[in-house]
């Protein structure tokens, strides 16, 4: 049905819009809105999804955005921070000359059908399906783009790989592209906190009964859209722990609770588990053009995905662009419409807005609090830096990071549970964290991958260790730069999945430790580019529980804490040349 709303939607571009630039032209503006809502896409005998279509006013034939998650949308245009509210704001697109198409997956919201695993080959058949019904509309002309953040981004690089002969471009936000190891599991442990916050969230049986009008999506827009957006946004920050906490105290239908449970308790490998491998896989097949942009917000989740794709992809080097935005947790996700549509202008309409001027690679450089821009990442002059670990006397000392290699020694921490009781005081009695200090002599810009090797022993058969990079400024604020897990049981390299930036690792391999014997331990931090200026200290971190190296969302981040570590134990790393952090330097200042 067609709906001519009385009260218009009112759209938004709140958070950051462009990466360093603004366009010097746009194709259309000032087109308005109107929806077509319930447009029911056919995808199979006897099933049907359900898509809302948002178009301009103005009559004519117009590209279409095609939006394609695993969510009821009934909420989605409101401006209500739901968790996944991460398709932009339809307005912004319809008054650019774009039809934005917002689809529910099968068995969701009101599509028909049964659900399958999520991310299966049939999701990527339907959205095909939908791309080649969207170009045939008479509101389209011919041409069909993707955008979306999250699970809106990680269903682009599947569908492209496929070529449908419409799609002419995507570009997504927050991606993972190996769906094993990038959500289902972090660092070799199944990442139950945040799946446990994004069932709950997502699959209650609200969540596919609830309705909303078109009318009365748009007349809370202009609430949510308004001014008092940036007081809404405060809230959500300031109470995104018991948002979350509800979430997991929240009873997803039986079928979500069963894939839970499954990858929990029962699927422990890669071949064992029933989530998709991803697009990793077919990131050769993708011929066309698209910008990825990686929230550098995120260090336990979507926090490698953006890189395989950049790397990987078959598109040509000119047609691809990737974009490592600042740390922002923001819910409904707004940021990077004005890039998506000035990438959309030239890819599809050829408009000379400067786009093809922006080098292959724009990265947010903390410190600096600017834009840099590269051909590559890590940029082509980067070279990499060993800084070893040495001790800096007991446990409890700040320790040393040095460009020499340091005398033997040791130092170790205690690895409690997360959730176990402790006795009051043990934290002066014994330490739960290492930290290591590199005082900053001369201006240091880092851009690029980030590596650990640790040489560590346990006195039990397993634990987990968790690194964490920090800037601290010369007023000594704290600025989070990059993190990185390992389960020492399961430390074998998968090769074949590593890359540029990633050391992937087969945490389905397992080998417990033997106490007291020390094992190589090699994995990736998440890239933190960042200006480091004399008087600032790089410090790195490590621990065996996420709580007590997490930031705040408020601060842009967004982590989830883990079930780890799985035994009380004492943890020890050892140094002599054997234990260091490998990051990537830039010459010359930013």
């Amino acid at each position: 049905m067609t709906s001519h709303l009385s009260i218009p939607l009112k759209g938004s571009t709140a958070g950051i819009q462009y990466a360093g630039w603004k366009p010097a032209d746009v194709a259309m503006e000032g087109l308005g809105n109107r929806v077509l809502a319930g447009q029911r896409i056919p995808v199979d005998e006897g099933v049907t999804l359900n898509a809302d279509v948002y178009t301009p006013s103005s009559p004519g034939r117009y590209p279409a955005v095609v939006s394609f998650g695993g969510y009821s949308t009934e909420w989605h245009t409101a401006g209500i921070p739901t968790g996944t509210n991460e398709i932009g704001s339809p307005p912004v697109f319809t008054d650019r000359g774009y039809c934005p198409v917002i689809v529910e997956r099968r068995g969701m919201g009101r599509s028909t059908g049964e659900q399958v695993m999520f991310f299966d080959p049939q999701d990527v058949d339907d959205h095909e399906k939908v791309i080649a019904w969207a170009a045939e509309q008479p509101w389209c002309d011919g041409q069909v783009v993707l955008f979306g953040t999250s699970y809106y981004g990680m269903t682009q690089p599947l569908v492209a790989a496929r070529k449908p002969p419409a799609l002419t471009a995507f570009f997504g936000n927050e991606l993972c592209t190996d769906f094993f190891r990038h959500l289902v599991q972090f660092g070799g442990v199944p990442a139950s906190f945040f799946l446990a916050v994004w069932m709950g969230g997502n699959y209650t049986e609200s969540n596919y009964t609830k309705r909303m009008s078109p009318t009365r999506r748009a007349l809370i827009s202009h609430l949510t859209n308004g001014p008092l957006h940036p007081l809404l946004e405060k809230m959500v920050h300031r109470n995104a722990d018991r948002m979350f906490g509800s979430f997991m105290a929240s009873t997803p239908v039986e079928w979500a609770r069963q894939v839970y449970a499954n990858w929990m308790f029962d699927e422990k490998t890669r071949d064992e588990s029933t989530i998709p491998e991803g697009s990793t896989v077919v990131l050769g097949d993708i011929e066309v053009p698209f910008t990825v942009v990686q929230n550098l917000g995120y260090f336990n989740l979507h926090q490698f995905g953006s890189y395989d794709l950049f790397e990987n992809a078959a598109t040509p080097a000119d047609r691809k662009w990737m974009i490592l935005g600042p740390a922002r947790f923001d819910l409904p996700v707004y940021a990077w419409q004005g890039e998506a549509l000035a990438f959309f202008d030239h890819v599809l309409r050829d408009v000379d807005n400067g786009y093809d001027e922006q080098p292959p690679v724009r990265y947010w450089l903390e410190g600096a609090d600017r834009f840099c821009t590269a051909t590559a990442f890590p940029p082509p002059a980067a070279e990499k830096t060993v800084l070893y670990l040495g001790t800096g006397g007991d446990d409890h000392a700040i320790h040393r990071l040095d460009r020499q290699s340091p005398d033997p020694g040791s130092n170790s921490w205690v690895a409690v549970p997360f959730g176990v009781p402790v006795l009051g005081g043990l934290d002066e009695i014994t330490n739960q964290t290492l930290t290591f200090d590199l005082p900053v002599v001369d201006n240091l810009h880092l851009a690029g991958p980030v590596t650990a090797q640790l040489s560590f022993s346990s006195n039990e058969i397993d634990s987990y260790v968790l690194a964490r990079l920090t800037r601290v400024d010369a007023a000594g604020t704290l600025h989070p730069l990059s993190m990185g897990a390992i389960r020492p049981a399961a430390r074998t390299e998968d090769v074949a999945r590593s890359t540029t930036i990633e050391i992937a690792i087969d945490s389905g391999h397992r080998e417990p430790l033997t106490p007291g014997e020390p094992v190589v331990l090699r994995f990736s931090l998440t890239p933190g580019p960042t200006h480091l200026s004399a008087g600032d200290t790089l410090r790195l971190e490590l621990a065996s529980r996420t709580d007590l190296l997490r930031s705040d969302v408020s601060e842009g981040y967004a982590q989830f804490d883990l079930p780890v570590p799985p035994y009380l134990s004492r943890n020890t790393v050892h140094y002599a040349g054997q234990s260091w952090i490998e990051v990537t330097s830039v010459p010359g200042t930013p």
